[in-house]
């Protein structure tokens, strides 16, 4: 057997290592996208909902960045050097203006230009260009394109003004123009506008899809309930698909119930029937002479008459019992004089904080009893713990009895089977251990068998909080 399993996984390494190489990282940057994505319906509806909806606005964002503002920019950048280039040029062809008043004020009154002729001066040094600018670098362009002089330029210095120093014949031309002349400065409001509005439809969005998942969470939460054995009241609502699964729950919950009822009627008609002819043999056997055959014969319908009554505990399951707010705390006090009335001795019930659980009362108390009275039977001293985690209640049962190898211990659970020295109803049907995992299982919980701080064995029961 371990060479046909080492067998197999060689033969899944060999074909793992057959695939391509795009393939594989293919398949495990899958399989890693898989694990890091919410496995809930609601979280993965709005990855489906928003995530298109962020690549899009990325794209027109981006767009409109790469095309339309930097266009926009290096045309008003184009317009400024061109009004600079033209005055560089009136300057040097009209020499009659010496002190430049007429063309500063051509500058400031046709073309909104401070303009400067600093005479005998030099161009400062080049300052740290900013990270990202496409205004420093749409400007530097343009005026290498037009004027091809030495330059300067400051476009941080004053946040709301451009300075464009350039070299001339006897000096350097200082021109001072307004931000707004040479770069689209209003481009964030529409990147403003268009954030807003996308996250007003999603908000939307989330709210009606919130409405679209509620129904299919309400269904779930109804169908675990019923699997608790819990009373449940459900009414079809949502879209047109929920609502048929729904009518396909509530008709499923129907025809479960009434096999149950079917089931239950069965074994109450077989049960009265074979009781009634236990009763026939145990009044024939009081009324002949008494001696030893008839003492066995009367242990013999005795044996039969309980494991009759097993039998048919086992195949009801106390499916028709339903589950109520219940205190733990008096049904494990009740199951501790119940099993000091067995004659074993219960060493502590420890409960740890309120213990108000909703279940079916009677069906635990025959869990607990039935783990209890096995601990018993095999034990002298019996300690009862019970605890309170984030969403379930432990309920431990120990005792210093000879315990159960752990290889065997899930063996024991399965029905009639009794093993050569298990704890498992010596004597009885070999259905104890069966019949508390199904009640725990009926409950959303279940029973595991350990190894126990008395020495002996522990018997852990989980139930849903």
């Amino acid at each position: 057997m371990a060479g046909g399993l080492r067998g197999l996984g060689q033969g899944a390494s060999r074909a793992w290592a057959a695939l391509p190489r795009p393939a594989r990282v293919w398949r495990l940057t899958s399989r890693a996208i898989g694990d890091a994505l919410p496995k809930g319906l609601y979280a993965r509806s709005l990855i489906i909902i928003i995530a298109p909806v962020v690549l899009l606005q990325s794209v027109i964002a981006y767009t409109f960045m790469e095309r339309h503002w930097q266009l926009v920019t290096r045309r008003l950048s184009a317009a400024v050097t061109a009004d600079v280039a033209a005055l560089i040029d009136i300057y040097e062809s009209y020499p009659q203006d010496k002190d430049t008043e007429t063309l500063s004020r051509i500058a400031a009154t046709r073309l909104n230009l401070d303009l400067d002729i600093l005479k005998g001066a030099k161009l400062p040094a080049p300052g740290p260009r900013p990270f990202f600018s496409i205004l420093d670098e749409a400007l530097s362009e343009e005026i290498n394109r037009q004027i091809k002089r030495p330059y300067w330029i400051d476009t941080v210095g004053r946040s709301s003004l451009i300075e464009i120093r350039v070299a001339i014949a006897n000096g350097v031309m200082r021109v001072t123009a307004r931000r707004s002349m040479a770069y689209a400065s209003n481009s964030h409001i529409f990147l403003l506008w268009m954030t807003g509005s996308s996250m007003v439809l999603l908000g939307v969005a989330i709210l009606f899809l919130r409405n679209q998942i509620k129904p299919i969470l309400r269904l779930a939460a109804v169908a675990e309930s019923f699997g608790k054995g819990r009373e449940i009241e459900f009414r079809p609502r949502g879209a047109r698909e929920v609502r048929a699964a729904g009518h396909a729950f509530i008709e499923m919950k129907r025809r479960i119930e009434r096999a149950m009822d079917q089931r239950t009627t069965m074994l109450n008609g077989v049960s009265h029937d074979l009781r009634t002819i236990i009763t026939r043999f145990k009044l024939s056997l009081a009324l002949v002479e008494q001696n030893a055959d008839v003492e066995d014969l009367s242990r013999d319908v005795d044996e039969m008459s309980r494991m009759l009554e097993a039998y048919l505990a086992f195949a009801r399951g106390d499916s028709g019992e339903l589950a109520v707010p219940t205190d733990l705390r008096a049904l494990l006090e009740d199951l501790r004089s119940d099993i000091e009335r067995l004659g074993a001795h219960v060493e502590a019930v420890d409960i740890d904080g309120p213990m108000s659980v909703t279940l079916r009362p009677d069906a635990i108390r025959r869990c607990l009893f039935n783990l209890a009275a096995n601990a018993a039977r095999y034990g002298d001293t019996v300690a009862i713990v019970a605890r309170r985690d984030l969403r379930n209640v432990l309920v431990s049962i120990d005792d210093d009895g000879p315990g159960i190898p752990a290889e065997q211990r899930e063996k024991v659970f399965k029905p009639f089977v009794r093993l050569d020295d298990a704890r498992q109803d010596a004597g009885g049907s070999g259905l104890g251990l069966s019949i508390a995992r199904d009640i725990a299982r009926a409950h959303g919980g279940d029973v595991t068998l350990h190894d126990g701080p008395l020495g002996g064995l522990r018997a852990t029961v989980r139930l849903p909080a």
